[in-house]
This record gives C-alpha cells, structure tokens and sequence, in this order.
C-alpha cells in the first residue's frame, strides 16, 4: 500500500427561499439555503467525496444514497464521521485537506473560522490542516445568478503510523 494518498471531492446544490443554509457543520445566515436530501451541506459532501476518492473506496452517494430514508435529512457532518471510520478501517489517517466554497452571497469570511474548527473537531485533526476558502463566481453561471452554490476538496491521506 502507498504510504499517501491524494482524492478530490466536488458538490453543488440547488439553492432555494426558506431552507436551512449549512457549510462545514455551520449554519449560515441567509434567506436562502441548499434543496437536498440531507442537510445539503455541500462543502462537507464534497470533503466526504474527496475522502472516500482517496482510499479508493467510491463516493458520497455509493454509501450514503439520496434514495434511502435512513439519509432523509441527516447531519452531514455524521457522514463525515462514518466517512472517517471507512478510511480508518483501511489503515489511513488524515494529513490535510483544502476546501473551496463558491457562492456569490453571502460573504463567508465571517464563518470560516469556525467552519475549520468544526471539521478540524470532527476529523480529530489540527485547525493548522484545515483550510476553508470561499470565492465568487463574479456573478458568472448558476453560481453567480444565486441559484446555487458548490464546493471542491482535497484531502492528503497517510498510511497510520507513516505521517
């Protein structure tokens, strides 16, 4: 087995009036938030793909379908534990990961902080290796239009006992 392993995860969401709007096990005010089966917690789907990616083990949906009620409005931040368990029974461990969120509003950077401290909580790794980002689409596309939002992950994942 290779001693580091690299995965990429993306989401999207759809956004829509009166729902709920979660990034990184945060709840984010604003009047509009992510029409999907679970919380809709897009940067935390795309982190989980970017896991699963990495230890070759599918994605996001294989284990975790949008057609099972057990999934009917889950904290996603829960999938990012089981995701978590999965890697672990494959021998490896998180090094870092990297997460982009691109949404036209609100603006996020009040968040991000906490947005790192709840995924650096949940992966039982430092603050100092999780980095969230957050940009526009420059009012370009879906993205730009409000309609809705997406995210990209990276994750560098190491064999135990080889960091």
């Amino acid at each position: 087995m290779d001693n580091y392993r690299i995965g990429h995860g993306y989401d999207v969401h759809a956004l829509a009036p009166g729902l709920t709007l979660r990034l990184c096990g945060i709840d984010i005010e604003h009047e509009k938030g992510c029409i999907a089966h679970s919380d809709g917690d897009v940067a935390v789907h795309a982190l989980c793909d970017a896991m699963l990616g990495a230890a070759a083990l599918g994605d996001i949906g294989l284990h975790f379908p949008d057609t099972s009620a057990d999934y009917k409005g889950i904290d996603s931040m829960l999938l990012l534990e089981r995701c978590l368990g999965m890697i672990a029974d494959k021998g490896y461990t998180v090094v870092n990961t990297d997460i982009t969120i691109a949404m036209q509003r609100p603006k996020l950077r009040p968040y991000i902080d906490a947005m790192r401290n709840a995924i650096a909580a949940t992966l039982g790794i430092d603050i100092d290796a999780v980095s969230v980002k957050a940009t526009t689409t420059e009012r370009l596309g879906f993205v730009g239009r409000e309609e809705g939002v997406e995210a990209h992950a990276v994750i560098l994942l190491a064999v135990k006992d080889s960091k």
